[in-house]
């Protein structure tokens, strides 16, 4: 099984949002919340900036990204957590056998310090794949064929947990089955359900609670 992390894992969608339309908003541009997600969940911080100065208009240039990363990764140390659930389920799937990683669009740093903060850094140790790892992020289907190949496994046997449209395409175009995920405190409202289900996962579970049930 292939996780998502961020939105998925760790419920640091609802922060990461929050400090990006603080920098837009600073600039002077007005952020619809629904845009701001639609252009960067799920994508490479060079992918988010990119549609964040096609839509507002505000560059964020190395500097800015520096500044971005360390108001971050300060409300990560002191607020993040784990998605509620996750580690009664890694523990369901170790039991039964099932291999498991994360694949993420975030650079290893920032996953470093989200899974630490959110004490989950031991129940990933050495299966942790970054965009960073492979030519194209997603929906690109590189990552999650990188963490299939290292981990051994064919992808007509990966199911990947995704909380973005453009991850479920990126598990589509693996050749691997896709769930959606809406338990992360950023997944509210029909429109963000409506996104999730036009990309057209296998299925869509609420909580690791019903993925469970769903594995079962």
């Amino acid at each position: 099984m292939i996780f998502d992390c961020d939105g998925v894992v760790v419920d640091s969608e609802p922060i990461a949002l929050a400090v990006l339309k603080a920098h837009i908003e600073d600039r002077g541009a007005t952020v619809d919340d629904a845009e701001l997600a639609a252009r960067t969940l799920g994508r490479s911080a060079a992918e988010a900036y990119a549609g964040i100065h096609e839509a507002w208009g505000v560059r964020i240039d190395e500097a800015d990204a520096v500044d971005l990363q360390e108001r971050l990764f300060a409300r990560f140390r002191s607020e993040l957590t784990a998605i509620p659930g996750v580690v009664r389920l890694l523990d369901r799937l170790a039991a039964r056998g099932i291999a498991h990683c994360l694949a993420s669009s975030s650079s290893p740093h920032r996953l470093d310090v989200a899974l630490t903060a959110a004490g989950l850094a031991d129940r990933f140790t050495g299966c942790v794949f970054s965009a960073t790892m492979v030519a194209r992020g997603k929906p690109a289907p590189d990552l999650f064929l990188h963490a299939a190949r290292t981990m051994g496994v064919e992808p007509a046997d990966c199911v990947v947990i995704e909380d973005s449209a453009v991850g479920i395409e990126a598990a589509q175009r693996a050749g691997m089955a896709v769930i959606g995920f809406l338990g992360g405190g950023h997944a509210v409202g029909a429109d963000y359900e409506a996104r999730l289900r036009a990309a057209r996962p296998r299925a869509i579970v609420t909580s690791f609670e019903d993925l469970a049930t769903l594995i079962d």
